[in-house]
């Protein structure tokens, strides 16, 4: 089965999770497993700000013009509801400190 993907959430209590490669990250995460809030799930609100280390495809133009205004010095910004999960990541909130 090393064609999961495993999201993990370092310096939290949230466990990891495993999903299949290309599964909507936003559709598993809920506020009882997920230290990421979600508000629109379309990635125009930039509620789910997000920092992943992990190895997955560059946004699409319409995220990165969001991402250019939110984090414009966080080169490994993302919006967690846009991730398209192709390896496993680390996700840490953004709360000012990258």
């Amino acid at each position: 089965m090393s064609n999961l993907c495993k999201i993990s959430f370092p310096g939290t209590d949230y466990p990891p999770i495993t999903l299949q490669p290309h599964q909507n990250l936003s559709e598993h995460l809920t506020i009882q497993n997920s230290p990421v809030l979600f508000g629109c799930r379309t990635g125009i609100c930039g509620t789910c700000l997000v920092k992943v280390i992990g190895d997955i495809p560059a946004a699409k133009v319409d995220e990165q013009e969001l991402l250019d205004t939110l984090a414009p010095n966080v080169p490994n910004a993302r919006l967690a509801c846009q991730i398209d999960l192709t390896a496993n990541v680390k996700i840490f909130r953004l709360d000012g400190e990258c």
